[in-house]
């Protein structure tokens, strides 16, 4: 049997199913037709429905839950590990509801986090996320919202944070963050469902049993990115929430979920 697979190129999804996609796990038969995608590439395609399997932002769950059940393995949760509002110079906050900021996708869990802590910010610029270092740069905005590698970037090229949203997160809700997930299309059997969550479990194990040992899988698709920043990308976001989401990883899930329809209400209110 094959299903579609989609996630991102970044090394946290590629040391999450390296193991899998590359069958260095018995995979009890089942095969794998990879998607490599940004990740609002992901959500849109969740969102019509186009994957069987598929990395998603948990900012766009509350419009694919119809069609998709969360797996509890693969996802992105944790403490520390959330989007930075960066700017080239200081920016005063009460200041930032009229700059002009670049988020990285409309349906990501960094743009609802920003929207979180500045519901009254108008003034977006929905840019896939490895450009928006470059408008902040170029001024094209006056700053922006960056996830991935550029948390581990920005400083060397001379740009500065202004919040860090997880943070405000964190402090706001007592939750830790979750950032991404991975769904299922929910007409598929529980049993199969479950097969797939436990393939994905012992595909991270695998990679963690190596680790920090990184696999040519995870650097064809990090080309530009030395080994060192790699492992930090792996080490702030995949945990052992990856492995299993728990029941404190659910817990933050469900809050997630409360705060969007609680968002949205005020939205339709207003």
């Amino acid at each position: 049997m094959k299903l579609t697979l989609g996630f991102s190129p970044c090394p946290n999804d590629t040391f999450i199913f390296d193991a899998m996609v590359n069958k260095k796990i018995d995979t009890e038969g089942l095969n794998f037709e990879v998607q490599l995608a940004d990740v609002q590439t992901l959500n849109e395609n969740a969102v019509r429905g186009l994957t069987d399997i598929t990395k998603i932002s948990y900012g766009v769950l509350p419009l694919v839950l119809g069609n998709y059940t969360l797996l509890n393995a693969g996802g992105a949760l944790g403490k520390g590990v959330g989007p930075l509002l960066i700017a080239k110079k200081d920016i005063p906050i009460n200041k930032i509801n009229k700059s002009i900021i670049a988020i990285p996708g409309k349906n990501t869990t960094a743009h609802m986090l920003f929207s979180a802590a500045f519901p009254d910010a108008a003034n977006k610029r929905f840019l896939i996320f490895s450009a928006i270092e470059k408008a902040v740069l170029e001024g094209s905005v006056d700053a922006g919202v960056i996830i991935h590698e550029n948390r581990f970037t920005y400083q060397q090229r001379g740009l500065v944070k202004i919040m860090d949203l997880g943070e405000y997160w964190e402090e706001v809700t007592k939750s830790p963050i979750p950032l991404g997930g991975i769904v299922m299309r929910s007409n598929f059997t529980p049993a199969l469902c479950d097969r797939i969550n436990s393939l994905i479990r012992k595909s991270v194990e695998y990679a963690f049993s190596n680790y920090p040992f990184i696999t040519d899988y995870v650097k064809q698709h990090s080309q530009e990115m030395e080994e060192s920043v790699m492992r930090k990308h792996i080490d702030l976001y995949v945990n052992d929430y990856s492995i299993d989401l728990g029941t404190e990883g659910r817990a933050a899930v469900d809050k997630l979920l409360a705060v969007y329809a609680e968002m949205h209400a005020e939205k339709a209110g207003g």
